[in-house]
C-alpha cells in the first residue's frame, strides 16, 4: 500500500478544510470525493460569521460570496432585524455562497496546498484487529465511483497515519466504524430551491420561525430566504424530528406553502430547479477511534436550533489536522476531547430544546418569547448564528449555561412525553 499521512473521505467544507490545513503543515494528504469537481451539494448556502471567520483563517478568497450584515427573524406578527454583533472572536458579517462555488473554492485551495485530490472516487476504511481485540483503521481502500454512485473498477489501497471521515450524514463508512446517529436523538430534514428576485442584494438573511405545515400545525423549524446577490434567493424550509406527525410531513407541500407566503414580499419568479431535500444529522455514537476521526456532519456537529454545520465542519477539520501534525499517536483522543469541550454542551442543549419545542403549545409560546424584546432577540441571534460555545461570554453564554442545566433536569420527562410518542 502507498503510505500517506492523512486520508480524507469526503470533499465538502469539513474534508477540504482538513486537507488544506494538513497539506500546508507539510503532511502528505489524499482526499477522496465521490462527486466531480464543481459538484453541487444541496444546502441553504448561508454562512454565519463563525463560518466566515474560519474561511478567513484558511485564507479563502470570498470575493465571489454575497456579504450579509445580519438576520431578520419573523415570529407571528413580530419582525426583528438585527446586525451580527461585533466581537473579538468572529467578524461582524456572514455571507451567502452557493455550495457549488464554496466547495470548489475550498477543494481548489486544498489542491493548491499540495493535497492529492481524487474526484469521482469512493473510499472506505481498512480495519485491522489489534492484539487487544480492537479494530484500528490503518488506511483506506478506494475505487472509481460511477455517476450512479456504484463502485466500479480496480481498487487502490493507502496506508494512512490518520483517516478523516468527512462523508456527511451517516452511511456505509459510519456503519463500518460504529459512528451512526444515536437512535432516538433529534435529526432534521430540510428542502430548498432557488428563485429569481429583485431583492437578491438584501444584506440580511430572513428566517420565519413561526413555520406551519399544510394543516396549519406549528412546525419546530423555520423557513428561510437567503439572498445570493446573483439575481437569486435560496428559499427553503427545515423541520426537526421531535414534532408529532414528523414521519408524515410532506416537505414539498411545506416549501410550496411557505413560498406562497413570502412570494409577494420578495416578488419571486418561478422555481429555477426542482426542490431538493436532505437530512441533517445531529448526533453520532462515536466520532473517533484508533486511527480515525469523524468531522463536521459525520460527527453530528450540526446546531439543532438552526440546522447549520458548515462552520463546525471547517473548525473540526482544521482541529483534526493540527492535532495530527502535533502528535499523530494522541490525535484521535485529543480531537474528541477538544471538540467535546468546545461544542458538546451547546449541541446537547439544542437537542434537549428540540424535544421541548416538539410540543406545539410550548413552541408557540417560545417563539413569541424569542423575539419579544431586542435583548432577548440578540440572544436568539447569537444562537441562530452559531456564536455560542464553551467560551462565549455575556448574556448568551449565561443563558445557554442555565438552559443546559435546566433542560438536563427536564430531559427524561421531555423524552418520555415527546410529541412523537
Amino acid at each position: 500500500m502507498e503510505k500517506i499521512d492523512i486520508a480524507v473521505i469526503g470533499g465538502g467544507p469539513a474534508g477540504a478544510a482538513a486537507a488544506i490545513r494538513a497539506a500546508r503543515l507539510g503532511a502528505k494528504v489524499v482526499l477522496f470525493e465521490k462527486g466531480a469537481h464543481g459538484r453541487d451539494k444541496v444546502c441553504g448556502d448561508g454562512l454565519t460569521p463563525r463560518a466566515v471567520g474560519a474561511l478567513n483563517e484558511l485564507d479563502i478568497d470570498m470575493a465571489d460570496a454575497h456579504r450579509i450584515r445580519g438576520l431578520r427573524m419573523i415570529a407571528g406578527s413580530t419582525t426583528r432585524e438585527l446586525d451580527w454583533p461585533t466581537t473579538d472572536r468572529f467578524p461582524n458579517h456572514g455571507a451567502v455562497w452557493p455550495r457549488r462555488r464554496l466547495d470548489a473554492a475550498l477543494i481548489d485551495a486544498a489542491a493548491a496546498a499540495g493535497a492529492d485530490i481524487r474526484f469521482e472516487t469512493e473510499a472506505f476504511p481498512i480495519l485491522e484487529r489489534t492484539a487487544q481485540g480492537v479494530d484500528r483503521v490503518i488506511g483506506v481502500e478506494a475505487r472509481p465511483a460511477s455517476d450512479e454512485r456504484t463502485v466500479t473498477g480496480p481498487s487502490e489501497k493507502f496506508e494512512a497515519g490518520l483517516t478523516v471521515v468527512a462523508a456527511g450524514p451517516p452511511g456505509k463508512v459510519a456503519r463500518m466504524l460504529g459512528a451512526n446517529r444515536v437512535e432516538g436523538e433529534t435529526f432534521g430534514l430540510a428542502i430548498r430551491t432557488y428563485a429569481e428576485t429583485p431583492r437578491h442584494g438584501d444584506e440580511h438573511l430572513e428566517a420565519m420561525l413561526s413555520l406551519k405545515d399544510e394543516n396549519g400545525t406549528a412546525v419546530p423549524g423555520y423557513g428561510w430566504m437567503f439572498p445570493a446577490g446573483d439575481g437569486t434567493v435560496n428559499i427553503g424550509v427545515g423541520a426537526l424530528s421531535t414534532m408529532k406527525g414528523f414521519k408524515k410531513l410532506n416537505l414539498n407541500t411545506m416549501i410550496d406553502s411557505y413560498r406562497r407566503v413570502v412570494e409577494p414580499e420578495w416578488d419571486l419568479g418561478p422555481n429555477l430547479e426542482r426542490p431538493r431535500a436532505w437530512r441533517l444529522p445531529m448526533s453520532a455514537q462515536k466520532r473517533f477511534g484508533p486511527g480515525w476521526v469523524a468531522i463536521g456532519d459525520a460527527a453530528g456537529l450540526v446546531n439543532p436550533m438552526n440546522g447549520e454545520g458548515i462552520d463546525y465542519g471547517l473548525e473540526s477539520g482544521m482541529l483534526a489536522a493540527d492535532l495530527f501534525v502535533e502528535d499523530p499517536a494522541t490525535a484521535p483522543a485529543r480531537y474528541d476531547e477538544l471538540v467535546g469541550e468546545r461544542f458538546d454542551a451547546f449541541l446537547r442543549t439544542g437537542r434537549r430544546f428540540s424535544f421541548l419545542i416538539g410540543h406545539p403549545w410550548i413552541l408557540k409560546t417560545g417563539l413569541k418569547f424569542s423575539v419579544s424584546t431586542e435583548s432577548i432577540a440578540n440572544i436568539t441571534l447569537a444562537v441562530m448564528g452559531n456564536l455560542v460555545d464553551n467560551t462565549t461570554p455575556g448574556a448568551a453564554g449565561k443563558v445557554m449555561w442555565l438552559a443546559d442545566k435546566g433542560l438536563g433536569i427536564a430531559d427524561p420527562i421531555l423524552r418520555k412525553t415527546r410529541a412523537t410518542a
